[in-house]
């Protein structure tokens, strides 16, 4: 059996900007699509310094971890996307503020430019905790089986 698909949406975290959920958890992995430093509000912070774009993003993914009953911890693997490889230090820092003593398994991309003008994008995977019927353990927002 090939297993439900779950998607999560949170309104604590932008909503997604074309056709695709903000995660969705498959067989015990939790699937979070690029995070842009969008704020829940839908309003943009492409004008503000990386460090800021980099805190909104990094909070989109953690809000989406948490509405699906997951934490910091949980994350097994995060791709960075940063338009100029000099950035890669100072999300360092930021992620760490963030993540705490958790390392995950990550890969930071310089890439020449990223959608809207932003300078970082955040994707992860995390993995989740499974009820009897292969679903999450769930926060306070939306689990919609497929």
């Amino acid at each position: 059996m090939a297993g439900e698909i779950g998607f999560i949406h949170t309104t604590h975290a932008a909503a997604p900007g074309g056709h695709y959920a903000q995660a969705l958890s498959y067989q015990g992995v939790l699937y979070v699509s690029g995070q842009l430093p969008v704020r829940a509000d839908g309003s943009h912070s492409v004008d503000q310094p990386f460090e800021v774009q980099a805190a909104i993003a990094l909070e989109n993914l953690l809000a989406i971890l948490d509405a699906a009953g997951r934490g910091p911890s949980d994350l097994v693997k995060v791709t960075v996307y940063v338009a100029g490889i000099e950035h890669w230090p100072a999300f360092d820092r930021i992620y760490a503020r963030y993540l705490g003593e958790h390392r995950p398994a990550r890969a930071v991309v310089p890439v020449p430019a990223l959608h809207h003008g932003y300078l970082i994008e955040v994707e992860a995977l995390a993995r989740v905790s499974a009820t009897g019927n292969g679903q999450p353990a769930m926060g306070t927002d939306t689990f919609l089986p497929s």
